[in-house]
């Protein structure tokens, strides 16, 4: 039977199911194992485009690297990032920027004795590698109990290199950082030095200690020119030896902001090598006497008595005190140093140094008014420098009247060179005090300050400064063009309860221009010795007044204080004082008579003639 549909001859698909007698196709059921093999096939073409991606871009990053980077030129800042150590204490650099300390990496050698066979080969060969190390304590070390002993710390390189060719067992080294002070002696009772363990000991360094270290990648930058400090140290050395002193201290101050430019303390020491304490000359050469020493300053201090007895409003320049007569309390007496036959004005009191007339004007002050003004003025407390080594001023308790009298002319209060650099600026400056700082003051920021004497007083005293220079007890100071004035001061030292008579502090207190004052130069020297050039002579104009004039006439370019004509009319007229104490100078001569109508001057007649 034909079941096609009318009109078609052949079939429209293949014979029926079964018309031959073979069964239709049956799909198989998927095995776990086929499953299995296809998902690791799946996987591993994944992890195969990922690697192949992975590679590709690495491929580009190296063509980028080699071809297109300018390959030739070495990475020598990102080397430079992969080596540097950590830093963890700031550099200090002075005012230009030129490094005064920083922290190098270093190597440290220690040992785990229990790791040790032995100990007496490894000590030898360490001793040997080591020659500065004592074989008998490297032994001890070597052979006690704890796991870890010290055996060398900061290593130099070269060391590091003999140690490391031993390849010792139970010897390891440790990286530190040791500090390092590229200015030396210069700046090391300022800047200090460290332990062994990085930590401020001394100096900035250890008042600094917390800004250092919490900062570390910020140096600490000083108000000190190392310029300043070269030429203040070569100066007060020369005067040292000159005059067979002990010791000397020098500073350069800034008036008008109150920044320490150059502080110098002699005998110095060396910050990578400190001086042990427990030796005279250690303990010398690391006291600070520009900071920490307190010293009875002599005739420096009529520099205070001045300024308050003119500021007081009782005594005038002109006014006449009592300079002939010895003055006796008790079966002590207070005399001059050179005696004067004739009473003398405060202008000549100041310019003649005269003892007996700087204590009439304190005691026509005040015992009273004289604490408070030298309070005012910072001289009976420390003073606000950021150094550890920061002397406490002696003043006397209960204050009385005798101690009015030697203080006015220095005696009988104790006070270190950076309190009397300090309040002498405030004389001089316009009247205002501005504590001292070692660190760089922000051009910016406003200068803190406390206005402690009139202006009127301040500038009568630059008068009085420059005229101990020009007509005084100083003309060796004057370093022409720089208009120097200041005032010379010469103290017995007080040893026991006696003073010695050939033991003494002899100072200068100089400052210029005096006409617009900038700058204090300030020495001191520590018992000096006369010499055939100066008669025999150790006082304050012949051994420091000197010094000043040298030290002015080498840092005034540096410094950018143009030199001037003493005596210009800018100069006279800002500066200008006689013994009469009269500050108009005297106008110019007036010119020769002339004949009435002639225009030929006359000449003389011949000798024993008259026309």
């Amino acid at each position: 039977m034909n079941d096609q549909p009318p009109g078609f001859d052949t079939p429209l698909s293949g014979p029926p199911p079964g018309a031959y007698g073979v069964p239709p196709p049956a799909s198989k059921p998927r095995t776990s194992l086929s499953v299995a093999l296809e998902r690791s096939r799946n996987r591993l073409m994944v992890t195969a485009a990922m690697v192949t991606l992975v590679f590709t871009a690495i491929g580009i990053k190296l063509v980028d690297a080699t071809l297109l980077s300018h390959a030739s030129e070495p990475r020598q800042r990102m080397a430079a990032e992969i080596d540097a150590p950590p830093v963890n204490r700031a550099d200090i650099v002075d005012r230009n920027g030129n490094l005064l300390a920083t922290s190098l990496a270093t190597q440290s050698l220690y040992a785990d004795p229990k790791l040790i066979s032995r100990p007496d080969e490894v000590a030898k060969k360490l001793s040997v590698a080591l020659p500065e190390l004592d074989y008998k304590e490297l032994l001890g070390k070597l052979t006690g109990e704890k796991r870890f002993v010290w055996i060398k710390r900061n290593l130099t390189p070269k060391q590091q290199a003999a140690v490391f060719r031993l390849g010792l067992p139970g010897v390891y080294f440790e990286r530190e950082e040791r500090r390092f002070y590229p200015a030396s002696n210069l700046a090391s009772h300022i800047v200090g030095f460290t332990g062994v363990d990085n930590n401020g000991l001394s100096g900035l360094e250890q008042s600094m200690n917390k800004r250092l270290v919490n900062e570390p990648n910020k140096p600490l930058q000083l108000s000190i020119d190392l310029r300043l400090q070269h030429i203040l140290k070569k100066e007060l050395t020369a005067t040292i030896q000159e005059f067979s002193a002990i010791g000397a201290t020098g500073i350069i101050f800034d008036v008008r902001n109150g920044e320490v430019l150059s502080m110098v303390s002699l005998p110095d020491f060396d910050p990578h090598e400190p001086p042990p304490l427990n030796d005279k000359a250690g303990q010398d050469a690391l006291f600070n006497r520009a900071t920490l020493g307190v010293y009875e300053m002599g005739s420096t201090f009529k520099i205070f008595n001045t300024a308050m007895s003119l500021d007081s409003g009782k005594i005038k320049v002109t006014d006449v005190f009592d300079t002939t007569h010895n003055v006796s309390v008790g079966r002590f007496t207070i005399r001059e140093y050179h005696p004067f036959h004739h009473n003398l004005n405060v202008a000549e009191i100041f310019q003649e140094s005269s003892n007996l007339g700087s204590l009439h004007m304190a005691l026509t002050v005040g015992v009273a008014a004289q604490k408070a003004f030298l309070t005012k003025l910072g001289l009976t407390r420390p003073t606000a420098l950021e150094l550890p080594e920061n002397g406490w001023p002696l003043v006397p308790n209960p204050w009385r009247e005798i101690n009015t009298m030697t203080i006015s002319f220095g005696h009988g209060m104790s006070v270190s060179p950076m309190h009397t650099v300090t309040a002498a600026a405030s004389t001089i400056n316009g009247g205002v005090l501005h504590p001292p700082t070692l660190l760089k003051r922000d051009p910016a920021a406003e200068v803190p300050g406390e206005q402690v004497i009139a202006p009127q007083t301040s500038a009568m005293m630059r008068r009085l400064f420059r005229f101990v220079v020009t007509d005084g007890t100083a003309k060796a100071a004057n370093a022409k063009g720089y208009v120097v004035g200041g005032k010379t001061g010469t103290a017995e030292k007080q040893k026991g309860r006696h003073y010695e008579r050939n033991s003494r502090m002899s100072s200068f207190l100089g400052a210029f221009p005096m006409h617009d004052p900038r700058y204090i130069v300030y020495v001191l020297v520590d018992e000096p010795k006369g010499t055939k050039k100066t008669y025999g002579f150790a006082t304050g104009g012949w051994v420091a007044a000197p010094a000043v004039g040298r030290v002015v006439k080498q840092i005034g370019p540096l410094l950018g204080v143009p030199p001037v004509d003493d005596a210009s009319p800018e100069v006279i007229n800002a500066t200008y004082i006689n013994t009469a104490g009269q500050t108009i100078p005297p106008g110019p001569p007036p010119p020769p008579a002339q004949s009435k109508g002639s225009t030929v001057a006359s000449v003389p007649p011949p000798s024993g003639k008259q026309r």
